[in-house]
Protein backbone atom coordinates (compact mmCIF):
# COMPACT_ATOMS: atom_id res chain seq x y z
CA UNK A 1 0.00 0.00 0.00
CA UNK A 2 1.42 3.41 -1.01
CA UNK A 3 0.14 6.95 -0.41
CA UNK A 4 0.67 10.54 -1.59
CA UNK A 5 -0.95 13.97 -1.07
CA UNK A 6 -3.35 14.99 -3.86
CA UNK A 7 -5.74 17.85 -4.73
CA UNK A 8 -9.12 17.86 -6.55
CA UNK A 9 -8.86 17.31 -10.29
CA UNK A 10 -5.41 15.73 -10.11
CA UNK A 11 -5.05 12.69 -12.36
CA UNK A 12 -4.25 9.65 -10.25
CA UNK A 13 -4.28 6.75 -12.67
CA UNK A 14 -5.96 5.22 -15.71
CA UNK A 15 -8.96 2.90 -15.56
CA UNK A 16 -7.04 0.37 -17.65
CA UNK A 17 -4.60 -0.21 -14.80
CA UNK A 18 -6.46 0.81 -11.63
CA UNK A 19 -9.92 0.68 -10.03
CA UNK A 20 -11.46 3.93 -8.66
CA UNK A 21 -12.32 3.97 -4.96
CA UNK A 22 -13.90 6.43 -2.51
CA UNK A 23 -12.82 10.05 -2.92
CA UNK A 24 -12.20 9.67 -6.66
CA UNK A 25 -14.18 9.88 -9.89
CA UNK A 26 -13.67 8.87 -13.49
CA UNK A 27 -13.44 11.40 -16.32
CA UNK A 28 -13.06 9.81 -19.75
CA UNK A 29 -10.46 7.08 -19.02
CA UNK A 30 -8.69 8.84 -16.15
CA UNK A 31 -9.27 8.44 -12.42
CA UNK A 32 -9.21 11.90 -10.77
CA UNK A 33 -9.15 13.05 -7.16
CA UNK A 34 -12.51 14.43 -5.97
CA UNK A 35 -11.28 15.73 -2.62
CA UNK A 36 -8.07 16.97 -1.03
CA UNK A 37 -6.27 14.34 1.00
CA UNK A 38 -3.89 11.42 0.85
CA UNK A 39 -4.39 8.90 -1.93
CA UNK A 40 -4.14 5.28 -0.94
CA UNK A 41 -3.19 2.55 -3.39
CA UNK A 42 -4.44 -0.84 -2.22
CA UNK A 43 -3.12 -3.91 -3.98
CA UNK A 44 -5.15 -7.10 -3.99
CA UNK A 45 -4.13 -10.67 -4.50
CA UNK A 46 -4.50 -12.34 -7.86
CA UNK A 47 -4.79 -10.48 -11.14
CA UNK A 48 -7.24 -7.81 -9.91
CA UNK A 49 -6.32 -4.19 -10.58
CA UNK A 50 -5.21 -2.17 -7.52
CA UNK A 51 -7.75 0.27 -6.07
CA UNK A 52 -6.89 3.93 -5.63
CA UNK A 53 -8.90 5.94 -3.09
CA UNK A 54 -8.76 9.08 -0.93
CA UNK A 55 -10.17 8.57 2.58
CA UNK A 56 -11.87 11.56 4.18
CA UNK A 57 -9.94 12.69 7.22
CA UNK A 58 -10.69 15.06 10.08
CA UNK A 59 -7.49 16.80 11.16
CA UNK A 60 -6.80 16.49 14.87
CA UNK A 61 -4.61 19.58 15.11
CA UNK A 62 -4.99 23.14 13.88
CA UNK A 63 -2.51 24.14 11.15
CA UNK A 64 0.57 25.76 12.64
CA UNK A 65 0.26 28.79 10.34
CA UNK A 66 -3.32 29.70 11.30
CA UNK A 67 -2.19 32.65 13.44
CA UNK A 68 0.30 34.17 11.01
CA UNK A 69 -0.12 37.77 9.90
CA UNK A 70 -0.46 38.28 6.14
CA UNK A 71 2.34 40.27 4.52
CA UNK A 72 3.18 41.29 0.98
CA UNK A 73 3.97 38.17 -1.10
CA UNK A 74 2.26 35.84 1.39
CA UNK A 75 0.19 33.09 -0.16
CA UNK A 76 -3.28 33.03 1.39
CA UNK A 77 -6.30 30.77 1.29
CA UNK A 78 -9.54 32.80 1.20
CA UNK A 79 -13.28 32.20 1.02
CA UNK A 80 -15.24 34.50 -1.29
CA UNK A 81 -17.99 36.36 0.60
CA UNK A 82 -19.24 38.92 -1.94
CA UNK A 83 -18.80 39.39 -5.70
CA UNK A 84 -19.31 42.77 -7.36
CA UNK A 85 -18.73 44.07 -10.86
CA UNK A 86 -15.25 45.45 -10.25
CA UNK A 87 -14.06 43.53 -7.20
CA UNK A 88 -14.85 40.81 -4.70
CA UNK A 89 -14.56 40.56 -0.95
CA UNK A 90 -13.11 37.53 0.79
CA UNK A 91 -12.19 36.28 4.24
CA UNK A 92 -8.63 35.07 4.76
CA UNK A 93 -8.69 31.58 6.24
CA UNK A 94 -5.02 30.67 6.24
CA UNK A 95 -1.65 32.31 5.56
CA UNK A 96 1.09 30.43 3.68
CA UNK A 97 -0.89 27.17 3.71
CA UNK A 98 0.60 23.75 3.21
CA UNK A 99 -1.33 21.53 0.76
CA UNK A 100 -2.51 19.31 3.61
CA UNK A 101 -3.89 22.34 5.51
CA UNK A 102 -6.53 23.03 2.84
CA UNK A 103 -8.59 20.03 3.96
CA UNK A 104 -9.19 21.38 7.47
CA UNK A 105 -10.54 24.69 6.15
CA UNK A 106 -12.90 23.22 3.53
CA UNK A 107 -14.60 20.61 5.71
CA UNK A 108 -15.70 22.94 8.50
CA UNK A 109 -18.17 25.80 8.79
CA UNK A 110 -16.45 27.31 11.83
CA UNK A 111 -13.78 29.38 10.13
CA UNK A 112 -12.62 31.58 13.03
CA UNK A 113 -11.89 34.36 10.53
CA UNK A 114 -9.34 37.05 11.33
CA UNK A 115 -8.64 39.08 8.18
CA UNK A 116 -10.54 40.45 5.19
CA UNK A 117 -9.28 40.83 1.63
CA UNK A 118 -10.25 42.54 -1.62
CA UNK A 119 -9.54 41.19 -5.10
CA UNK A 120 -9.88 43.86 -7.80
CA UNK A 121 -10.81 43.01 -11.37
CA UNK A 122 -7.42 44.11 -12.71
CA UNK A 123 -5.66 41.68 -10.33
CA UNK A 124 -7.59 38.56 -11.34
CA UNK A 125 -5.28 37.44 -14.17
CA UNK A 126 -2.26 38.56 -16.15
CA UNK A 127 -3.90 38.99 -19.59
CA UNK A 128 -6.98 40.74 -21.04
CA UNK A 129 -7.65 42.40 -17.71
CA UNK A 130 -10.28 44.71 -19.20
CA UNK A 131 -12.36 41.71 -20.31
CA UNK A 132 -12.61 40.07 -16.89
CA UNK A 133 -16.17 39.39 -15.71
CA UNK A 134 -15.99 38.79 -11.97
CA UNK A 135 -18.97 36.40 -11.83
CA UNK A 136 -17.28 34.23 -14.47
CA UNK A 137 -14.13 34.02 -12.37
CA UNK A 138 -15.43 33.47 -8.84
CA UNK A 139 -18.63 32.76 -6.92
CA UNK A 140 -19.58 33.28 -3.28
CA UNK A 141 -18.31 30.35 -1.22
CA UNK A 142 -15.37 29.49 -3.48
CA UNK A 143 -12.09 28.67 -1.74
CA UNK A 144 -9.33 30.56 -3.55
CA UNK A 145 -5.54 30.50 -3.38
CA UNK A 146 -4.14 34.03 -3.81
CA UNK A 147 -1.13 36.19 -3.00
CA UNK A 148 -1.05 39.40 -0.97
CA UNK A 149 0.07 42.38 -3.08
CA UNK A 150 -0.66 45.22 -0.66
CA UNK A 151 -1.47 45.67 3.00
CA UNK A 152 -4.29 48.03 1.97
CA UNK A 153 -6.01 49.88 4.78
CA UNK A 154 -6.80 48.93 8.35
CA UNK A 155 -9.68 46.71 7.22
CA UNK A 156 -8.63 44.96 4.01
CA UNK A 157 -5.63 43.34 2.39
CA UNK A 158 -5.37 43.51 -1.40
CA UNK A 159 -4.80 40.17 -3.08
CA UNK A 160 -4.10 38.90 -6.58
CA UNK A 161 -4.80 35.68 -8.45
CA UNK A 162 -2.68 36.55 -11.49
CA UNK A 163 -0.59 33.49 -12.31
CA UNK A 164 -1.19 29.80 -12.90
CA UNK A 165 -0.80 28.81 -9.25
CA UNK A 166 -3.61 31.06 -8.05
CA UNK A 167 -7.38 30.78 -8.35
CA UNK A 168 -10.17 28.48 -7.19
CA UNK A 169 -9.06 25.31 -5.41
CA UNK A 170 -12.42 24.16 -4.02
CA UNK A 171 -15.90 25.05 -5.29
CA UNK A 172 -19.51 23.90 -5.15
CA UNK A 173 -21.71 23.86 -8.24
CA UNK A 174 -25.05 25.61 -8.62
CA UNK A 175 -26.71 22.29 -7.81
CA UNK A 176 -24.73 21.92 -4.57
CA UNK A 177 -22.24 19.26 -5.67
CA UNK A 178 -18.46 19.30 -5.42
CA UNK A 179 -16.58 20.35 -8.52
CA UNK A 180 -13.18 19.46 -9.94
CA UNK A 181 -10.95 21.37 -12.37
CA UNK A 182 -11.58 20.65 -16.05
CA UNK A 183 -9.25 23.35 -17.41
CA UNK A 184 -7.67 26.63 -16.30
CA UNK A 185 -11.00 28.41 -16.86
CA UNK A 186 -13.61 25.77 -16.04
CA UNK A 187 -14.70 23.42 -13.26
CA UNK A 188 -17.05 20.47 -13.62
CA UNK A 189 -19.76 19.06 -11.33
CA UNK A 190 -18.64 15.57 -10.27
CA UNK A 191 -22.24 14.29 -10.31
CA UNK A 192 -23.91 15.95 -13.29
CA UNK A 193 -20.84 16.71 -15.37
CA UNK A 194 -22.11 20.27 -15.90
CA UNK A 195 -19.32 22.80 -16.43
CA UNK A 196 -19.10 26.22 -14.76
CA UNK A 197 -16.61 28.98 -15.51
CA UNK A 198 -13.96 29.77 -12.91
CA UNK A 199 -10.40 31.09 -12.75
CA UNK A 200 -8.88 27.77 -11.67
CA UNK A 201 -5.63 27.31 -9.75
CA UNK A 202 -3.14 24.75 -10.98
CA UNK A 203 -3.16 21.78 -8.54
CA UNK A 204 -0.25 21.82 -6.09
Amino acid sequence: MTSSLVTPGQILANTSTHTPGPGTHVYETNILASIIGTSILTKTSGNNKPTISIPRQTPSNEPSTSGSLPKVSSTVLVRVTRVQQRQLAASILLVDPRPEDVLSYTQTTNDDLQFQAVLRREDVRTHEKDKVVMNDMYRVGDIVRATVISLGDERNYYISTAGNDFGVVVATSDTGNAMVPASWKEMRDVVTGQAESRKVAKPS
